[in-house]
């Protein structure tokens, strides 16, 4: 018999949903999508300008590997402006090859083999693979719909055991759009203090929200310390593709985060890095207007689905609704597949986000409008040939 070459951990990852509906989709005519978590505007001409300048005037090597100083020391800057939380430049941030890289150091840096982290679901599709690829367990908390997916503090507490190392959450969420409370979150700090948990808190659409202040983690009462911030440019800054992001941690834990980084990167792309630094320094107007936007188009989804008769709860950040679709009769991966198959409109579905999501699929609203409207009609005449 062949020697299995593939580790067991990697073989027996389940593929990303998201990928995989997308892959099918791709191969098809006349698909609208509602699927990607990528804004569709372009980088701002200031910061586009800025990475194209690095380029002609030869900044095109290696940095440090906590990355330039000029942007740790900016992004600093805007932590304590937005949230009156202080990192250090010198030793409290990385920066790092996207959001996902972070949360990759995060586990790497965290997690010894059998350690558990408690992960309140419906969540981004690669925290329980990053957990586990670490060598820890993800266990995972379903959120409730009665809810509006706020953190189900009891449940989270009756899942901590002694071999709990960490919290992981996602606010404003994704999927979901959901915003957690300032009191579930203050509640959540509690239980990470009296047990002696970490929180890894990823707030890469904290600029997305609509109505509402974002609550960042670690800058509750005695959060600093026992919080790995994690964060980025490419959805608020519309830069996906550059492929830049960052984590913020005190000093005794940043550095294990440095070590993995070091070792796996070396450092973020150089041109990436001196486009965040204008991104942080001069494009704050570009985020108020695809912010308005995004809210535009917040509001025709909802409005879309309400009239369709799909349940939802009204999303306040990220630019994702996650209507329920388990009332028409179908799970959520015969929804996606039925209504990508009959009508070309692709979503996710929401098993592809943990047990939370079961019964809903994700629809992003960061397409244009009238791809939107047009999936919207496509999604009512599925729903009444139900």
């Amino acid at each position: 018999m062949r020697k299995l070459y593939l580790s067991r951990k990697v073989d027996e990852l389940k593929p990303s949903g998201i990928r995989k509906f997308f892959d099918i989709a791709a191969t098809m005519d006349n698909v609208v999508s509602l699927g990607i978590g990528e804004p569709d505007f372009t980088t701002p001409p200031p910061i586009l300008e800025a990475g194209v300048q690095s380029l002609y005037q030869g900044e095109t090597h290696y940095t440090s590997n906590h990355g330039l100083i000029k942007l740790r020391e900016a992004l600093a800057a805007h932590l304590e402006n937005l949230y009156n939380v202080h990192y250090n430049p010198n030793d409290e941030i990385v920066i790092t090859v996207g959001g996902s890289e972070a949360l990759y150091l995060s586990a790497n840096a965290l997690l010894e083999p059998g350690d558990e982290v408690i992960i309140p679901t419906p969540c981004f599709v690669s925290y329980q693979a990053e957990v586990t690829l670490a060598g820890g367990v993800a266990v995972e908390v379903p959120s409730r719909f009665e809810d509006d997916f706020d953190l189900d503090i009891q449940a989270i507490s009756a899942a901590i055991t002694p071999r709990t190392k960490a919290v992981l959450i996602n606010y404003p969420n994704n999927p979901t759009g959901a915003v957690a409370s300032r009191e579930k979150l203050l509640k959540l700090s509690q239980l990470a203090e009296k047990n002696d948990l970490i929180v890894i808190s990823d707030e890469i659409y904290d600029r997305l929200i609509y109505g509402m202040e974002h609550t960042c983690f670690p800058a509750l009462p005695n959060m600093r310390e026992r919080t790995v911030l994690i964060g980025g440019f490419s959805k608020s800054y519309a830069m996906t593709g550059w492929r830049i992001g960052f984590a913020a941690a005190p000093v005794e834990i940043l550095k294990g985060l440095v070590k993995v980084h070091q070792y796996t990167v070396m450092s973020a792309p150089t041109i990436s890095q001196y486009a965040a630094i204008t991104a942080l320094k001069q494009c704050d107007q570009f985020v108020q207007q695809m912010r308005k936007e995004y809210n535009s188009r917040r509001n025709l989804i909802i409005s879309g689905l309400k009239y369709i008769g799909l349940p939802i709860v009204e999303p306040f950040g990220a630019f994702y609704a996650f209507p329920k679709v388990s009332n028409t009769g179908l799970n959520d991966e015969v929804f996606a597949q039925r209504l990508l198959d009959e009508k070309r409109v692709a979503v996710v579905p929401g098993s592809s986000f943990g047990k939370g999501g079961k019964g809903f699929v994700r629809c992003s609203y960061a397409t244009a409008p009238d791809q939107i409207e047009e999936a919207l009609d496509r999604i009512q005449q599925f729903v009444s040939s139900l």
